[in-house]
């Protein structure tokens, strides 16, 4: 990643990370302050910034991105071989947390519309187990390459948000990618939230914070 993620220290002693990843044309800073209300005293929040790229569906303007969105159309092309580098590059973040001693399993992983798409691909492509996946607004991506794609994370818990008026995510792609993802997985939640469009909320925000803390308990 080019540019360097914003780190938010914990409070107490750190014996958790929170890794959330912002959408198209976002940077860490987007997320970094409602991320460091949700979390507790002993999480360390890191919120890195895509670097910057053409995005075919902004007929090539450059904007941070994790990968290229070629369309809005589920059927439609996807950048297979971004979405997996993008995903290295999320493994090595993890990796880094793990070498400086907090167990995979106390590492939360999360994101916002691409973010979060690439939130779940990651999580699912892990080997080790995470403390659980948040995905806002979002899609789960190569949805036909699963279950085969999973190395890890089926006993993972993940929370999947999704406003019912989201004109750039459609609602139904939130709600097929969880049902795809019931299919393998053992713990899929997914809360709709009435008249949000492509964005949070507090009723999210606090839904969120409750999720981490009720899995992410304190040593």
């Amino acid at each position: 990643m080019s540019t360097t993620p914003v780190v938010i220290g914990a409070t107490a002693k750190h014996t958790a990370t929170i890794i959330f990843l912002h959408g198209l044309g976002d940077t860490g800073h987007g997320w970094a302050s409602a991320m460091e209300r949700i979390r507790a005293p002993y999480m360390k929040v890191i919120c890195p910034t895509a670097a910057t790229m053409p995005v075919t569906l902004n007929n090539g303007f450059q904007m941070p991105s994790w990968f290229d969105l070629k369309t809005l159309d589920a059927s439609g092309p996807e950048d297979d071989e971004g979405i997996k580098k993008a995903t290295n590059s999320i493994h090595s973040l993890i990796e880094q947390e793990e070498a400086l001693g907090i167990a995979s399993n106390r590492i939360a992983i999360g994101g916002f519309s691409q973010g979060g798409a690439l939130a779940l691909y990651s999580a699912l492509t892990y080997p080790k187990p995470l403390a659980c996946v948040i995905g806002l607004s979002c899609w789960l991506p190569l949805h036909k390459t699963f279950p085969a794609a999973v190395k890890g994370n089926k006993d993972t818990p993940f929370l999947l948000c999704h406003g019912d008026c989201d004109p750039i995510v459609p609602y139904k792609w939130g709600q097929l990618s969880s049902s795809v993802m019931k299919q393998f997985l053992k713990s899929v939640e997914f809360r709709t939230y009435r008249g949000l469009l492509h964005s949070s909320s507090e009723e999210e925000m606090a839904d969120m914070k409750t999720f981490v803390s009720n899995v992410v308990k304190p040593l």
